[in-house]
């Protein structure tokens, strides 16, 4: 053994006698004295630490274990999006959302504002308590005020109204039903602040019945869709996509694909991911579907209808059509009634109602009618209204007559306000009765007939807040609680549909599997009312001024603008033109030039608003497209003063609001601003990482497109021997064909692994913090261009190029085949995001925890209960990067350990993977070569990124098909 010596300890140094390093001294008697000072002040530090107190359950739940993650089958709807959902809590916190497998709806997919929906729970500015005008108040004094208020309405035989955002809870509107059978004069309006009411009333008078149809897109062969962004944000998108996909897997299938052409002004992301896209001018929808009606009919021999041509020839789309024999579906975005009627006709003589547009087995969505509210701000205008009772609504922002209605709230003696969010139309009622989260309530919902689902609390509500069901109990003088009606109404509706006889059993058996269905009855053949269409072709067109068509639209990313205040969602980058934390004006290139505007250069729209300028490659010339849901004043500190409201430009025509457009002139300001977009940078754009070929090309060769791939593995030779794993081999399929870019994989991931805001400035200088991004990718056209998404978590090389250059083996490699990060260890040179071909790794540039600079969830107590305790938080001066979910990986792994069995395929699923509506991305040992990854690693269409750097990614990708085959009949 080698002889030590007793060593000297610098305490004069340590004492600080000496103001420098003496000479003589050693290194080592210096790093002594350094770790000396660094124990101290740790030890300093110990001492102040506030004492927390913890208080241990008296007795311990059986179903709660410290540590262990609890799952409650719920429902999200927030009166617009719906989606049957899994919510994952820990101690008590709801954490995450997922989709719920059980559902024939969405099966496990969600959106991203699904996914991001569990950070509103957490919102400071959410409404604590209830308030007459500015002042607190205690729910006993507010009801005593509220119930005498509407006694004394009705004493005087005036108007009670209670307007809501739509409702599909079947309980609920039994509910309303017996609350406005108390009052003499009692109406309930629904009201939807982006409107489908076009298309209720069309097929109203077509067929008999307001609703909004399902599309089965499995049984469709080919789909017209005309502004109709159905896979962002029209109709039921994550519905929708899940079919669509399935509908498009061709590598599933082997014998069909959907085939899709889009019409639209904007770019949208069913125009992204359409077979053929065209552009087209609001203005120039109607002569579109005419002219289409008119070369159907004539090969069925009906009565053509009066109108122009359209101004491309629509024979092929016409022959495609018939010849798909009532096997296809004409979509239409417009608020036009007269439209919507055109296209019922169109697909009533094709025959494509039941298989494919489902009517009787409708979507319980949308249903506001547009003249119903535009007749109560006329009323409360008129003083005829003599109490409100609003629920979930925000008219004093996204009404097109904001003024006219609050103008009549004014009017109006009693007025309430019940919402989950702080909005506009708070503070300008006589009370404001806030409700709880929908994570904090109990309440059921009926998407489609015979489709049930529940509601439950995951937890006590936070705030001083209550159902908006229980208030309605109480003003109606009732005793029972919401809880109780609700089960009540259960227990005579639903137990005597089901197999089982205890309704307890009943009740908690729908509770966990969170859906319920049975046969809804709805059978027979639909007729459609003769002469509904003969006037629709001569009803008056739109004036043409010789402006800018200027659309209006819902922004993916934000929805109709009500979750405007998560952050999650406010820095989420628009799918198409990947910006964030703004609206913009989207204009063509070729207006660009033509009036010589750059992106970022503010324009001047009708001298009524100004916006900066995006060049939109596809969008169509002498259209401009802006994004409905910003602009707000008083909804949070992350949204108020972000963009411009623009529903107070949504035009009106005759009760029936043309929402999409409107025609003004624009000219430039000579001002520049700086955009927040997300795809300037870390880009691989220029070389073939898109691969891509045709239906027919496939069918011959199903290799067809990925050429390269086999190139790259004939010319790979290396010195270094292959990497065995003899265990697990994780990896990662990402299927191009089935994904639509629809970013929900994003915010699950940010939700997942605790990932950070950063905001608009920050993005700007390109340090947004997101582990997976989605790239977005064009062909050369800038006018009608092809688009290409293609999701980028971390590739995990077996020969990755950031391990080789970490001075402190940070970066290292797993015997799973993960590259790793230890957070411990980085001391942030940043080598590795420099040699990092892929560009997927993010650098912590500040301390975004508690930090108020960076005032968004993380720097609140409230906002953190959000954080996943099962991945570390990171400090400034990190390297971060997607890390396959590990904490994932070990959770199923300690669990078949425990178990005692082997891990089954699919078992493990990383947050991007369980998101995704479209089954586009698929995670699994590829190792097992019976598992689903493994089959896709081996297909002929699997390709890795930059393969001539012999990195040897874990994750692959398939390529990209489209559909160029003509139906035959």
């Amino acid at each position: 053994m080698r002889k030590t010596s007793k060593e000297r300890l610098p305490s004069n140094e340590i004492q600080g006698n000496i103001p420098s390093q003496p000479k003589g001294t050693s290194r080592r008697d210096f790093l002594k004295l350094c770790g000396y000072s660094f124990a101290s002040a740790a030890l300093l530090a110990a001492c102040k630490r506030p004492i927390h107190s913890a208080l241990p359950y008296i007795i311990q739940p059986p179903e709660i274990a410290p540590g262990k993650a609890l799952y409650y089958a719920s429902s999200y709807f927030d009166g617009h999006e719906y989606c049957s959902i899994v919510v994952k809590t820990r101690d008590g916190r709801p954490i995450k959302i997922e989709g719920n497998e059980l559902s024939p709806f969405n099966f496990e997919g969600t959106s991203a504002r699904v996914q991001a929906s569990v950070l509103n729970l957490y919102d400071d500015a959410r409404p604590k308590g209830p308030m007459t005008g500015t002042k607190s108040e205690s729910w006993e004094i507010i009801d005593a005020n509220i119930q005498t208020g509407l006694e004394k309405v009705n004493s005087a035989s005036e108007n009670i109204v209670l307007l809501t955002s739509t409702i599909i809870s079947p309980a609920t509107k039994k509910l309303i039903e017996e609350f406005g059978s108390g009052f003499s004069n009692f109406r309930w309006i629904q009201y939807d602040a982006i409107s489908y009411s076009a298309i209720l009333e069309a097929n109203e008078r077509c067929f008999g019945f307001p609703v909004f149809p399902d599309i089965h897109f499995r049984n469709t062969d080919l789909i017209v869709s005309v502004n109709a962004d159905f896979i962002g944000t029209w109709g039921a998108p994550v519905h929708f996509v899940t079919g669509y996909s399935d509908a498009r897997n061709i590598r599933k299938s082997q014998s069909r694909m959907l085939r899709h052409i889009q019409y639209e002004s904007g770019m949208t992301l069913s125009g992204a991911n359409a077979d053929i896209r065209r552009t087209i001018k609001p203005s120039e929808e109607k002569t579109f579907f005419i002219d289409l009606y008119n070369r159907i009919a004539k090969e069925k021999g009906e009565k053509v209808l009066p109108g122009q041509t359209f101004r491309d020839d629509l024979s092929d789309i016409a022959g495609e059509l018939l010849a798909c024999g009532g096997r296809s579906a004409i979509l239409s975005g417009s608020n036009d009634i007269n439209i919507q009627i055109i296209v019922n006709s169109i697909n009533w003589l094709l025959g494509n109602y039941g298989s494919c547009i489902d009517l009787q087995n409708c979507l319980n969505i949308s249903s506001g009618i547009d003249r119903d509210m535009k007749a109560l701000v006329e009323d409360m205008s008129a003083g005829k209204v003599g109490a409100l009772l609003m629920y979930n609504v925000n008219p004093a922002h996204d009404y097109f007559d904001a003024e006219g209605f609050k103008k009549g709230l004014s009017n109006t003696l009693l007025t309430v306000n019940m919402s989950y969010f702080k909005n506009e139309t708070s503070g300008l009622c006589t009370y404001d009765c806030p409700v709880n989260n929908y994570l904090e309530s109990w309440d059921d919902a009926e998407i489609i007939p015979g489709q049930l689902s529940l509601v439950q609390p995951c937890i006590h509500h936070i705030f001083d807040t209550r159902q908006f069901q229980d208030s309605l109990l109480k003003w109606a003088g009732r005793s029972d609680t919401w809880l109780i009606y609700l089960k009540n109404h259960w227990e005579k509706e639903y137990f005597p549909l089901s197999d089982t006889k205890d309704f307890e059993n009943f009740w908690t058996g729908s509770l966990k599997k969170g859906v319920f269905e049975y046969s809804n009855g709805k059978t027979g053949t639909l007729s459609m009312t003769d002469g509904v269409r003969d006037d629709v072709a001569t009803a008056e067109n739109y004036p043409d001024s010789g402006g800018f068509e200027v659309i209006l639209a819902e922004s993916v990313s934000l929805g109709t603008g009500m979750l405007a205040n998560n952050p999650w969602l406010m820095e989420l980058p628009d799918p198409i033109s990947k910006h964030c934390w703004e609206n913009l004006a989207s204009i063509s290139p070729g207006d660009a030039t033509r009036m010589g505007i750059s992106t970022g250069d503010v324009i001047k729209i009708d001298n009524n608003i100004s916006l900066p300028a995006f060049i939109q490659p596809g969008q169509a010339d002498g259209t401009i497209s802006i994004a409905l849901g910003y602009g707000h004043t008083s909804s949070g500190p992350v949204c108020n003063g972000i963009g411009e409201n623009m529903y107070r430009f949504v035009r009106d025509n005759s009760g029936n609001r043309i929402y999409n457009f409107w025609t003004a002139k624009v000219e430039r300001t000579g001002e520049n601003k700086q955009l927040a977009l997300t795809q300037t940078y870390a880009s691989m754009e220029g070389r073939p990482i898109v691969r891509r070929t045709q239906l027919s090309n496939y069918r011959r060769k199903p290799s067809s497109g990925n050429e390269m791939h086999e190139e790259f593995e004939k010319g790979h030779g290396t010195l270094y021997p292959d990497i065995e794993y003899d265990g697990f081999h994780w990896g990662l399929a990402i299927d191009l064909n089935l994904c639509t870019g629809c970013n929900s994989c994003v915010i699950a991931c940010q939700a997942e692994n605790n990932i950070p805001v950063v905001g608009k400035e920050e993005v700007t200088k390109r340090r947004i913090m997101h582990w997976i991004k989605i790239d977005r990718y064009y062909s050369d056209d800038d006018n009608n261009p092809e688009v290409f998404f293609q999701p980028l978590p971390c590739q995990h090389c077996e020969n990755a190029p950031c391990e080789n250059v970490c001075p402190v083996s940070a970066t290292n490699h797993s015997n799973e085949g993960l590259n790793q990060m230890a957070y411990n260890r980085c001391i942030g040179t940043k080598y590795c995001i420099n040699n990092c071909p892929y560009k997927v790794r993010r650098f912590n540039w500040f301390r975004y925890t508690n930090n108020k600079e960076f005032n968004f969830n993380t720097a609140s107590e409230l906002g953190k209960m959000v954080l996943n305790p099962d991945v570390t938080v990171r400090e400034r001066g990190v390297v971060e990067k997607c890390s396959y979910c590990v904490q994932r990986i070990q959770e199923k792994k300690l669990q078949a350990k425990l178990e005692n069995r082997p891990l089954r395929d699919q078992e493990i699923k990383t947050a991007c993977m369980q998101a995704c509506p479209a089954g586009a991305i698929v995670f699994g040992n590829l190792n097992d070569k019976k598992s689903k990854v493994a089959g896709l690693a081996a297909d002929s269409g699997n390709y890795h990124l930059l393969e001539e750097l012999h990195t040897l990614p874990s994750t692959s990708y398939l390529t990209k098909i489209r559909n160029d085959e003509i139906p035959e009949s």
